[in-house]
């Protein structure tokens, strides 16, 4: 069935994904948030990556503040992403800890980039991957600016959804530009897509 208008589709789409996070309660969020970090934390991939990029989550995300500390403590390299102003455009530094954080583009915290080192190599590492919501097939909905749309074209690693069971839709509408992430977390399951077998 061909999507009449993908925009208006995904807007509605965002609208209804935040409305299901911001009526979870507290307890609940927290609960589901372990579970779905558990889950990541004992991956094959996460295990063999050297340098894991995430995002730093805000309240109506899949919680990765305490992902980014087990990552330190696995001593692991951590690199998250800073928006390069006036454009759509992001690039990732490595933080030593939370401390190298400051509240940036759109309040979410951003690298201090005077104390960080920019990472230049994109060839490898595991990337996790923000979203509203995801399908069956690795596609994502986020939030409508295209920075991990445009980073994902150049990233060469293994990519990661995190995203509440609840959240996950079978079919996504999706564009020619949209790359689906090779693995699906939930707090219930992990789903490998098709693009996984590398």
């Amino acid at each position: 069935m061909p999507v009449r208008n993908i925009r208006e589709v995904k807007i509605g789409l965002r609208a209804k994904f935040r409305r299901m996070r911001e009526n979870m309660t507290e307890q609940k969020r927290r609960r589901l948030d372990a579970e779905i970090q558990c889950r990541l934390l004992t991956l094959r991939e996460y295990a063999r990556a050297d340098t894991i990029f995430t995002y730093v989550s805000k309240p109506i995300e899949v919680d990765t503040i305490s992902i980014i500390k087990a990552a330190l403590v696995n001593r692991k390299r951590v690199a998250v992403p800073r928006c390069i102003p006036n454009t759509h455009e992001m690039e990732f530094y490595y933080i030593r800890s939370l401390k190298d954080l400051e509240k940036g583009s759109f309040g979410v915290l951003e690298p201090i980039a005077q104390r960080c080192g920019r990472v230049t190599d994109l060839s490898h590492g595991l990337c996790i991957v923000p979203g509203f919501s995801f399908d069956a097939q690795g596609f994502r909905l986020g939030y409508g600016k295209g920075y991990y749309d445009r980073f994902l074209s150049r990233f060469g690693g293994v990519t990661v959804g995190l995203c509440y069971s609840s959240c996950v839709q079978w079919v996504l509408p999706h564009g020619y530009y949209d790359r689906p992430v090779d693995i699906l977390v939930t707090e219930r399951y992990v789903r490998r897509t098709a693009r996984s077998a590398k």
